[in-house]
């Protein structure tokens, strides 16, 4: 079942509230931008049940631990630091001041495994996806475009503007968890 609701926050609020029933009445809880996707490991209950999960869940979030919270180093090396700060009205100093100050929540995981989609940045620092893709982005690619910011987790095409890189694994399929970041972490951007 796919359930809409009103933003990220309530997202997260929700999925954690629902984390407790992972592996019991739930097997999976997928976190999106507004969505949350909940996979039952058979059919799924009558809709009333799914409504009253859906109630407990939210009165339970309130004793619910914080998110985890993770540091990750970045240098602002990337070919269109340029270019974005122009395009937002600051110089590349100011950029790199602004886009550090913010604390950031991955809001979902999505277009490739590990590729965590960051929230919480500048509202002024919101520049367009590339008019044309690149056909290879390098692992460790500090990327920014709309309300989002990412470090992609490995080699693979993509439209967003690079500002610099991150030599932290992102993604690792021999590690276990393989993904670095996962939904509702809070991630905090560190100059090297």
């Amino acid at each position: 079942m796919l359930v809409e609701l009103g933003g990220n926050d309530a997202v997260q609020r929700l999925a954690a509230g629902l984390e407790p029933r992972r592996g019991t009445e739930l097997e999976e809880i997928v976190p999106g931008h507004e969505t949350l996707l909940l996979v039952w490991p058979s059919a799924a209950p009558a809709v009333g049940q799914i409504e009253e999960l859906i109630a407990a869940a939210d009165a339970a979030t309130e004793a619910t631990a914080p998110a985890d919270e993770i540091e990750l180093s970045v240098n602002y090396d990337g070919p269109d630091l340029g270019t974005v700060a122009e395009s937002c009205g600051c110089s590349p100093e100011e950029l790199v001041a602004r886009h550090l100050a913010c604390s950031y929540r991955v809001g979902f995981i999505g277009f490739s495994p590990g590729f965590a989609y960051l929230l919480g940045g500048d509202p002024a620092l919101q520049p367009p996806r590339l008019a044309e893709p690149r056909t290879r982005v390098p692992p460790g690619a500090l990327a920014i475009a709309g309300p989002y910011s990412a470090v992609y987790p490995r080699s693979s095409p993509g439209g967003w503007n690079l500002i610099g890189s991150c030599d932290e694994p992102i993604f690792d399929p021999a590690q276990n968890p393989p993904a670095l970041l996962t939904a509702g972490m809070t991630v905090r951007l560190v100059a090297k």
